[in-house]
Order: C-alpha cells, then structure tokens, then sequence
C-alpha cells in the first residue's frame, strides 16, 4: 500500500482508525523488520521530523550522502515542523577563519535550509557543539566567533523559518515556539554546562500559559542528560547538572527531552522523565553502550494522535531507508556515571501526569 499526502490527511482525520493503522504496520516490523513501511504510516493531527548532527569534518561544506538522502526523504514525508539538535555546520576548532565559518553556514543554507523551506516546512534549530559552542575560560567564550557566526547567520533568517515565538529575546541560543498543539523548549546545551540564567528562564517558560495550555510539551538542548554512547562515556560529553533537568521535566510536565551529541538512537526514561537520544545524519555514527549492533544513521518522526493524547515515534535508517523497530535496542543502558537508563516505548500517553511509557513488550537484551 502507497499513501500519498491527501490520503495521509483523510487518515489523521479519522483518528483513531489512523492511531491502529499506525500500531498494525508497527506491529509487522517486528515479523518483517526489513520491509519498507515508511511511505505507509499515518500521520498524525501534526507531524514533527527530528534530526541531528549532519556535520562532517572540521571546517567542511560538504554533507555525507545520508544526509542529503534523508533531506530527500524529509521533502517527502512533508513534516509540519523540523527539529534539529544540533551540529548542522563543523566548527569548534581554533584557528576557523570568518571567512570558513560564513562558508559553512552558506552551505547548509544552501543544502539543507532552503530546500527545506522551499517546500514550508518549518524549521527550528538548537545549537551544537560544532554550530556555537558556549565553553567558557576566563569569563569569556572559547569559540565566540562561532558564535557570532551562528547569530548572524540564524537572526538574519528569523522571522522565515515559519515558526511562532513565544520568547525569541535569545535566539537562536534560547527560545521558545507554539506550533499549533505543541510548545517548544530550546536551551543552549552546546556544551555540558546549561547556565543559571537559562535554568531559571526554562522553569518561567514552562510555568506560562502558551506550555500549559499546549498539548505536547518537548524541550531540547544538544547534550543529553547521561551518556548514550561508546566513546562520548565521559564527563564534558553529558550535561554536567543531569538530576536539575530530570527534576524539571518531571515537575512541569514536560513529555520529552530531545538531544543530539552522541550519534546514536535511544528512546529511554530516567524516573518519570522521557529522554530520546537521536542519531546522526551526518559523519560518524556512534554504537551505544553495551550494544554490538553497527551503528546506523538516522532520522526520526514524531506524529501527535491530540485525540488520542499519544505521541508516536518512528525511527528510520539512512542506507537503506528502513524502520528501525525497537524491538531490536537493548532493554537498558548503563552509563559509567548517572543512572540506568530503561528503554521506553516509542508511544508516548501525554494524558499522564506521571509522562515515561515504561517497555512493555519483549526487548533484545
């Protein structure tokens, strides 16, 4: 079966029938993991496509070939909104002229961005390590040109990216967006330090009206809370105040954290707080901990049921463009410092006060 736009719009009309379509085709990847099946999910009320980490070597214009075919498959699946986590350009080392670092963001401007927008699909980006990182010495920024070459690029294309702003006094660093039925958290985690000022501004976003009121709550940073990955295992490669996030999700109802960094897919949960750790388009994909399966690039969708008060997950491999079912991902991880973290279900209730949707079908381990 091939659902075109028109038949995903008439599916998410019907609600509920579209919710158990999605849940049957999920079903047959478990049987038949290898067969196609994207091009067949419903879409929900709105769709959100995620993706992280499209960067290559230091001071490169060019994107690995997965990243221009999930900009193609992205194109496709015509998302609502796009999220990115982070390390769109490769910057972060001394010695990057201005004139390399205006290269790059043209390159993703020209490669990424515009395509994107050309087709209305809204884009909302944090910043990575590589894009701005906020590392300080001595008071002031390591990279501060990075920086205010990611400031001058983003604030130049502001008001184009077709997205409403709650709070854009510090974008693209910090902000906040509604987009129809969703509110938007983005901190700058570009580092493994999150500020106290961006820690007290997070809690007063969280508290207004336009996060109450929405249906789903998400924040996003480009560090993760814990490690999730073999070789990011280590301090300065995670947030360094992991147990403040967790608190905070927990306490303002917040039904996900998204994050980059580590260049490997892990929807997990700590406590009562969902954590989904994406993989990269881009170079280098990374194995996570205690896990031999090859590591795989790859994008993620979000499609939000708001009848249903469920949030869907699909997560799809850039080689070869398949669903990646999680089935397949180990039960837990186990960082060295932190917390294990439990794998999740892909289906999130946002009717819960408590939001983790702890695994309940039979997992790898």
């Amino acid at each position: 079966m091939s659902l075109n736009r028109r038949d995903f719009l008439s599916l998410s009309g019907a609600g509920m029938a579209s919710l158990f379509l999605h849940r049957a085709l999920a079903a047959n990847l478990v049987s038949s993991p290898s067969k196609s099946l994207w091009s067949e999910l419903p879409r929900g009320d709105q769709r959100i496509a995620l993706i992280s980490d499209l960067n290559s070597s230091y001071g490169s214009t060019r994107y690995v070939s997965q990243v221009h075919r999930g900009l193609e498959l992205l194109i496709k699946l015509q998302p609502d909104l796009v999220l990115c986590a982070g390390d769109m350009v490769a910057g972060q080392k001394l010695g990057l002229t201005s004139n390399q670092l205006d290269a790059m963001w043209s390159a993703f401007d020209e490669q990424i961005l515009q395509p994107l927008r050309t087709v209305e699909e809204s884009f909302a980006p944090t910043m990575g390590n590589h894009d701005a990182s906020n590392s300080r010495t001595h008071s002031r920024y390591v990279f501060e040109l990075d920086r205010l070459h990611a400031q001058k690029f983003w604030r130049a294309r502001q008001g184009s990216l077709g997205l409403t702003f709650v709070d854009a006094h510090q974008f693209p660093f910090r902000y906040s967006i509604r987009h129809g039925e969703i509110f938007l958290l983005v901190v700058d985690a570009s580092s493994a330090n999150i500020s106290a000022d961006d820690w007290v501004w997070a809690e007063s976003q969280l508290d207004g009206s336009e996060a109450r009121q929405a249906k789903l709550r998400m924040m996003m940073g480009h560090l993760p809370p814990y490690a999730i990955s073999k070789g990011r295992d280590r301090a300065g490669e995670v947030l360094h105040e992991p147990e403040r996030l967790q608190k905070l999700l927990q306490s303002k109802n917040v039904h996900l954290y998204i994050s980059g960094h580590h260049h490997a897919w892990y929807p997990s949960h700590v406590g009562s707080a969902n954590l989904l750790s994406l993989g990269c388009m881009g170079s280098g994909p990374r194995q996570r901990l205690n896990d031999r399966t090859p590591p795989q690039q790859t994008i993620t969708l979000l499609d939000l049921f708001s009848q249903q008060g469920e949030l869907v997950e699909t997560t799809i491999e850039l080689d070869g463009l398949q669903v990646l079912p999680e089935q397949l991902l180990p039960s837990s991880l186990q960082p060295s410092v932190g917390p294990r973290l439990d794998l999740r279900s892909t289906r999130i209730n946002l009717n819960n006060k408590s939001t983790a949707n702890k695994k309940r079908l039979s997992v790898k381990t």
